[in-house]
Formats: C-alpha cells, structure tokens, sequence
C-alpha cells in the first residue's frame, strides 16, 4: 500500500463512518429541537395552570434567544469554535442546554410555586436599567413569577442550542466536505426536525398523564432527551478525535482567531443577503411554531372525547408516533434506494402510512396531533433538494421557490382557514395540507442556504461565519416570539377584558384568539425574502459567487 492510499483511509473515507457520525450530530439536534418547542402545543395549559397571557409566553419563548443576541453569545461561540474546535464546543453545547433545561423544569413545577425562589422573581426584574428604555428586557412588570423564572432557564439553554447549531454545521463541513454536504445537511435537518413532531405528540401526552394536569412532566420529558443528546455529543468527540488522528489534522484551535476575520465575512455582500434570508425565513417558521398548535385550536372546531374512548388513550399516541417514524423512515430511504421497485415501494409505505397518521390525528380531535405532520413531508424532500443541490446547483432559485411557498402557507392560515371553523372534515383537510407544504418549504433552508455559505468565506472562519449568521437569525427569534404575543393581545382586545373580568374562563379564552394579525406579519416576512431571493440571484450572477453551481464538480 503507498502512502497515498494509507492517507485516503480514513473514517471520512467510509460512507457509513461519516453517515454515521451524522446520525450522532441529527439525533442530538433531535432532541434539542424538542425541547426548544416543548411547551409550545400546551400554550392553552399554560394559560389555564401558571397565568401566562399570551405575552408573557410570548415574552418567555423569545427570550430563547436574548443572550446570544444582546449579550453577543453567538459571536463568542463562533470564536470558541473557531479557537477550540468542533469537539469541545460540542460537548460545552450539551452542557450549557441541559443546564438551562433544568431550571426551566424547576420554574414551572409545583415545588416553584409558592416557595421563596417565586417570591423573590415576583418582586424582582420588573425593570431593567437600559433595557426597558429600550424596549428590550426580557421580563417586565406583572410577569408571572414562574415566566420570568422560566425564561432565565432558556436563556442558557439558548445558548447553548445555537452554539451546538454552528458546531454541527461546522461537524458537517468538516466530515463532509467535497462530498454529499448539502445532502448531509439536508438529512440531518430533516431529522432534526422530526423532534417537532415527537414534541407535538408526546408533550400533551406528559401534560395529561393520568388525566391530571402537570406541565412540569412535558418539560422533564425534554431534560431526559437532552441527557441523551449529552451522550450523542460525547461519541462525537471519540469519533472527530480519531478522524484527527488518522489524517495527522490539527484541531481547529490551532488557527487562531483575529478580529480582522469578522470584516472578511462582514465585507461580503454575499454573506449579508444569506444572512438576512436566515433571518426572514427562521422567523416566519420557528416563531411560528410556537403558536401553531393555538392557532389550530382557535380556528378549527375540535369535539371533545370521552374519557373512556380509545382515541383518547396513551395507547393512541404510542401507535401514531410509531407510524410517524414509520412515513420518515420509508420516505428518507427512498432516497438512496437504487431499485426502482424498493425505491416506489418505499413511497407507496410512505404515503399510505401518511394518510393513516393524519387519520388518526383527525380522529383524536386535537390541535397537536394535527401539526405534528408538520416536518414529514420535509423529511422525504429535503435529501431529494440536498442532492440536487450537490450535483445540479440552483441554491438561490431554491430560496425563491421556498418565499412563495412560505407566503401561501402563512396566508391561507390567515383567510381562508377560518372560513372553515366549523367544518370538522374541512378544516382539518385545508391545515394538514398547508402545514405540509410549509414544512417543505422550509426544508429548502438546508438544502441550499447554508451548504452555500463555505462559498463565501474563507474555510478557516466557516464557524465565525455560521455565528454570525445565527446571531443575525436570533434577532428575529428573540423579536418575533414577543411580536406575535402583543399583536394577539392588542388584536382581541374584548377577549383580554372579559378574561380580567371573570367574564370568561381561562379555558375559553385559550382558545378563542383571532390569529389574523400575526399570520399576515409572518406571510410579510415570505415577501421580504422574495425579494432578497432575487436580489441573491443577481449578486450571483454578477460577483460569480458560485450559488447556482453545483457542491459536487463531476
């Protein structure tokens, strides 16, 4: 064997090593994304058991984002990656997430409440210095004790859930280099995103155990799969150390970082159109998520089981999560299926095991179980759109093609949904249909946006790159979140009265929003991103950044 071949040996070289170390770096993002939205399809319990209006829950999900965009966490990350590599900021994003978890956790169980820890936050951070003059305190006066309490913990689990983001895109770069990169990243989205749906089935599941109330058991749930996600980071890290080892690479620390790093990127009008396209699009979609599952409730007519009904039971949910895995599972491997009769087999098991899954959503006559189909179409296209990426191009076309898919989505929501309240079939129909193509539309994000950004920076900065992308991104997901809370507020104005009245139970109002305001906002943003979309296209076309050429030079 020469020396070149024993170079070429390596675990990058295996496609099954580094498909596998994908698997490790998705299954963690699977379980962060959980627990990012975990609390998002009991909004109406939230309401019911801890007081939170929909500013203060909208007040607690931004602040997700508040250090890492006020505090500059993100950048620091980047520069933590860039100087101490993609292992030991791997296993720092574990850490940092499961920390924030579990305080989140501690706020909202009943051991919080009424002890001197509530006592203390209800009488305390009603006003920032500096930050409430500008509009930006993640807490203000009359928030529940336990919101405030709550948004402290996610604060540190958002810093850690962006930090662990740009170390894997930076894992997948690394891994996947001049090879299926934007497929890999593709995939693991993909997958990823399957942890919406697993929060949407199982997070009401936990809320209602045994049929008492108990928010705290949803959040646990998502504290446990962060452990897990720990682990999957801590594989990681054997598996990249060997990689090193083998090809004699140094880790990334060893490049060390220089100020004069940020204005190469920052200097890049490239760079600032992907950014600000991450940006329209993360906060039309994540913030989005948050309030899904309430708009649903406020905008289709849903009638209650008996308690004694089998499509009420855990037993229910367990079967459909398994057929959700079942549409994921036969939808991504058609994908790299060379038989043309196991590949139209698999998408026949697919699509039937589909409609069963919405089946049974409509059948257990709830608002979660109806959005969890959110990612499914996602997880069959995205690696269809990640491998054309690779080997045709088209990355900014791609981006248009997904603003107008997002501006539909969030308008027919806004319209045409509600001419359906009433409807039990109707409704149900029309919002598994446009949840599904926006689930779509977002998976062309991965696909090709950020696949593209190692075209416009210098591979040594990609993790300074990414962070900065991110932090542009999470002003949008600290600004949306509360945004979408006060225009509800202000926007029902009748219905905020009669709940401070007593007029109306907090049951009732949970449930009788109109989401018309927001859903236009977020379809505004889908506009704004067209156009940057096109904008992009010309920019390529002029400066030959290499957006519509393909990752893989055949």
């Amino acid at each position: 064997m020469t020396t070149n071949e024993k170079i070429t040996q390596t675990l990058r070289d295996s496609a099954g090593v580094r498909w596998t170390v994908l698997l490790f770096l998705a299954f963690a993002m699977f379980c962060s994304y959980i627990f990012m939205d975990i609390l998002s399809p009991i909004k109406d319990l939230m309401l019911s058991t801890r007081g939170w209006d929909s500013t203060a829950f909208g007040t607690m999900q931004g602040s997700e984002t508040f250090l890492n965009v006020f505090v500059f966490f993100l950048i620091f990350a980047g520069i933590i990656l860039d100087k101490m590599g993609v292992r030991f900021t791997a296993l720092l994003s574990g850490v940092v997430m499961l920390i924030g978890a579990c305080i989140k956790w501690y706020a909202v169980a009943d051991g919080f409440q009424g002890s001197g820890l509530e006592q203390w936050f209800t009488t305390h951070l009603n006003y920032i210095p500096g930050f409430d003059e500008l509009g930006i305190s993640p807490f203000y006066e009359g928030m529940p004790a336990s919101a405030k309490f709550a948004a402290v913990g996610f604060m540190i689990f958002g810093c850690g859930v962006e930090m662990a983001g740009i170390t894997v895109s930076r894992g997948i770069v690394k891994w996947f280099k001049g090879r299926e990169m934007a497929l890999a990243m593709g995939s693991e989205m993909a997958l990823a995103r399957l942890g919406v749906a697993t929060c949407m089935i199982f997070s009401p599941m936990f809320a209602k155990w045994g049929g008492v109330i108990d928010v705290s058991r949803s959040v646990a749930f998502g504290v446990v799969l962060l452990m897990i996600a720990l682990i999957m980071f801590i594989v990681y890290f054997f598996m990249d150390k060997k990689l090193d080892e083998q090809t004699g690479e140094a880790e990334e620390k060893d490049d060390p970082f220089k100020i004069s790093d940020l204005g190469a990127i920052l200097s890049s009008s490239g760079f600032w159109l992907v950014a600000l396209l991450c940006v329209l699009y993360y906060s039309a979609i994540f913030p989005f998520q948050k309030y899904a599952v309430n708009m649903l409730q406020c905008n289709l007519t849903f009638t209650e089981l008996p308690a004694d009904s089998f499509w009420a039971t855990n037993t229910v949910t367990i079967i459909q999560y398994v057929i959700m895995l079942v549409v994921a599972a036969a939808a991504f491997a058609s994908n790299f299926s060379k038989k043309a009769a196991m590949k139209n087999g698999l998408l026949v098991l697919a699509a039937v095991s589909l409609v069963i899954f919405c089946y049974m959503g409509y059948m257990r006559q709830s608002a979660e179980t109806v959005f969890a189909v959110f990612p499914l179409l996602a997880v069959g296209i995205t690696p269809i759109l990640g491998n054309y990426v690779d080997h045709k191009g088209k990355a900014a076309s791609m981006l248009v093609i997904g603003s107008l898919l997002l501006i539909f989505c969030h308008l027919t929501f806004a319209f045409i949904l509600p001419m359906f309240k009433g409807s039990g079939v109707g409704g149900v129909v029309i919002a598994y249909l446009t949840i599904l193509v926006l689930g779509a539309s977002f998976s062309l994000v991965p696909a090709s946006l950020w696949p593209s950004v190692p075209k416009l920076v210098d591979a040594k900065i990609i993790g300074s790159a990414y962070a900065l992308i991110f932090w542009i991104q999470n002003i949008g997901l600290w600004l949306f979140p509360m945004l979408i809370g006060k225009v509800l507020d202000k926007t029902n104005p009748e219905l905020v009265a009669s709940l401070e009245a007593g007029t109306i139970t907090p049951e009732e109002a949970a449930v009788s929003y109109d989401y018309t305001a927001p859903l236009v906002m977020l379809a505004s943003l889908g506009v704004a991103a067209l156009i940057l979309g096109f904008v992009l296209k010309a920019v390529d076309k002029k400066k030959g950044l290499g957006l519509e050429e393909p990752n893989i030079k055949e």
